[in-house]
């Protein structure tokens, strides 16, 4: 089997879309998955995009998708990319993919000057913290996250 990373192209947005789904039903979040074609497009490729993605495909298909992009932690003076979303179909992990993307997110980041990828793991998804911390990934338990959005967002946005 054939098994490459490369950058997306817009061509590639359907079925990273499909992945997207598959990954928000595997976190048992497909209730808030609302993400469409066009909204997709327009984060990675549209004007003044900053958001990246990276696909992973086993002969030609398909098989798992990256999406970062950069962002700044201010007490340490660091640029870093932040690791939106590292997604396998479940038949291909264990294969070295998973991996091999994070290694080109990393490449990718300090040719920017890049220092650290910081992303988020659901708790209950064991395997996903067994495989970061197999890399070398800290888990830091003394943060909180949080969000604004929908109703709490538009009300600080008045």
């Amino acid at each position: 089997m054939n098994l490459k990373i490369r950058k997306s192209e817009r061509g590639d947005i359907p079925n990273i879309l499909l992945l997207i789904r598959e990954f928000a039903e595997f976190e048992n979040l497909s209730e808030y998955c609302e993400v469409t074609e066009e909204s997709l497009q327009a984060a990675i490729f549209g004007e003044n995009s900053f958001v990246e993605s990276l696909i992973a495909l086993a002969d030609d298909r398909l098989v798992g998708y990256a999406i970062f992009f950069p962002y700044f932690a201010s007490f340490r003076g660091q640029r870093g990319l932040y690791l939106e979303d590292i997604y396998l179909k479940p038949e291909f992990r264990q294969a070295g993919l998973g991996e091999k993307i994070l290694r080109e997110i990393a490449r990718a980041g300090a040719e920017k000057g890049c220092l650290r990828i910081d992303f988020q793991v659901l708790k209950h998804n064991q395997q996903a913290i067994n495989f970061y911390e197999k890399l070398g990934a800290i888990k830091d338990e003394s943060e909180t996250h949080f969000k604004f959005t929908d109703h709490a967002f538009q009300n600080l946005a008045k």
